[in-house]
């Protein structure tokens, strides 16, 4: 029966011969309790691989109709007779169904993929760019590479000079050579109390203490920085002035230049970072332009054209560029020059400008679809930020949202993983629209369940 259930019918083997088991299972031919033929010794009887028999085992597994024992084979189940050690092993690994990710801000894809195979195409055509980026390059890149850096972290009034530029794999990249450059392990550096979790990541692995300076709407507060200097010993500032992760504050121009009076009478260092401020066209100057001195700017391609690239880059004053060089060097020894070729080419010819613009418009656009879903609630955004931050009503926790969306195969961030310090961390969870799905309605379904959840008036989990 087997042979001719193989030897006939439509679809793979494993399948035929599934069912044809099924059948037998059913209608009692195959009893329960029975111990199915290992699987090599039914493969060589029926002419088929070992493969396909444990696919057709795995398939039987699955409808529920045998179960796999540890050391002892697989065996038709026999209603009340199963064994307590059989669970847990199985023939095939459950599949757990896709999760749609809110907890995490990506570059939504766009026109980049067409875009990067037309660059491609052009730069095969040239064959000596590509003997060049075979070659080692200097390790804070090319003049062209550092040029396009410049240009893409212009802003304003603000116009670093290539000079100052060094390009890096990535803003994250760029954040650790200006950490394993500037500071050393036991040295102490202020951010905001809720900051940018591979910050956090990062001073852990270099041994670099972290201090939270207490943070009000707008963003990290001038005198609590200058607080937090009295009272220890302090080598740098690390900040997100505009739309700071996660709480989407920007700082005003006022208190830009009030934390760089603070900085300048403690003597500290700047690192800045702007990975999102290139998605809102009309903020204020960085620090770097009212702290030309002691500023280092990262800020990268990541949020606004395209993540798989890894293109950052670095400003920082001209004394202190030989030292994040030999932290480049030591690190990966240049960034890639493949990429920094396709980045620049893209900055050069405005294609970056244009997939930014187009980046701004899809954020807008998600956001507009889904605000309805949260009104009545509590919560903070910016018009081009890319996520909501959150209040959770009380009593709830943020971390029972956080559980209980993820049941159901949605994922959101809490304060939690921001959180620096001792302090008592809000109860907020961070939403965002840029995932990379362009599927409308699973967006509306994320961001419904997540308003369900915090609208409940009962238990979270409670049915």
């Amino acid at each position: 029966m087997l042979r001719d259930a193989l030897s006939s019918g439509h679809g793979a083997k494993y399948k035929r011969l599934a069912e044809a088991m099924e059948l037998r299972i059913l209608d009692g031919s195959i009893e329960g309790g029975a111990k199915l033929p290992p699987h090599r010794s039914l493969a060589d009887r029926l002419g088929v691989t070992i493969g396909t028999v444990s696919r057709a085992y795995a398939e039987l597994e699955r409808m529920g109709l045998v179960v796999a024992r540890v050391g002892d084979g697989t065996f038709v189940r026999q209603r009340d007779l199963e064994r307590k050690r059989d669970i847990g092993f199985s023939n095939f690994v459950e599949e757990r169904p896709e999760q749609f990710d809110m907890s995490r801000n990506m570059h939504i894809p766009g026109a980049e993929t067409s875009l990067l195979a037309q660059s491609l195409l052009e730069l095969a055509r040239n064959p000596q760019t590509l003997a060049e980026m075979t070659l080692y390059t200097p390790d804070a890149g090319l003049p062209r590479y550092r040029q396009a850096g410049a240009r893409w972290l212009a802003h304003g009034d603000f116009r670093p000079q290539a000079e100052q530029v060094l390009c890096v794999n990535g803003g994250q990249h760029g954040l650790l050579c200006t950490l394993m450059a500037l500071l050393r392990a036991g040295d102490t550096l202020v951010t905001e109390q809720l900051t940018y979790p591979g910050l956090i990541s990062a001073a852990r692995m270099l041994g670099i203490k972290l201090l939270g300076a207490a943070m009000d709407e707008e963003g990290l507060i001038p005198a609590a920085l200058d607080e937090l200097c009295r009272q220890h010993r302090i080598s740098a500032l690390y900040c997100t002035p505009t739309l700071q992760n996660p709480t989407t504050g920007v700082l005003s121009v006022a208190r830009r230049e009030a934390l760089v009076a603070v900085c300048r009478e403690h003597n500290l260092l700047i690192i800045e970072d702007e990975a999102h401020a290139v998605l809102v066209e009309d903020r204020p100057p960085p620090l770097s332009f009212y702290a030309p001195e002691r500023s280092v700017l990262i800020g990268s391609l990541s949020k606004a054209v395209a993540a798989g690239l890894r293109v950052g880059y670095l400003h920082a004053p001209v004394p202190l560029i030989s030292r994040i060089a030999a932290a480049l060097r030591g690190s990966c020894w240049m960034a890639t020059p493949l990429a920094m070729e396709l980045a620049s080419g893209w900055i050069e010819s405005s294609v970056a400008e244009k997939l930014l613009r187009q980046q701004i418009i899809e954020i807008g656009r998600r956001k507009q679809l889904v605000e309805g879903l949260l009104e009545g609630l509590s919560y903070r955004t910016h018009p081009q930020c890319p996520h909501f931050w959150i209040e959770v009503p009380e009593p709830w926790r943020a971390s029972d949202v956080e559980a209980e969306l993820k049941l159901k195969n949605y994922l959101v961030a809490t304060a939690e993983a921001f959180a620096v310090g001792r302090a008592a961390v809000p109860q907020f969870v961070r939403a965002s629209v840029s995932n990379a799905s362009h599927d409308d309605a699973l967006l509306l379904q994320g961001f419904q369940a997540l308003s369900n959840s915090l609208r409940q008036g009962s238990d979270p989990f409670a049915e």
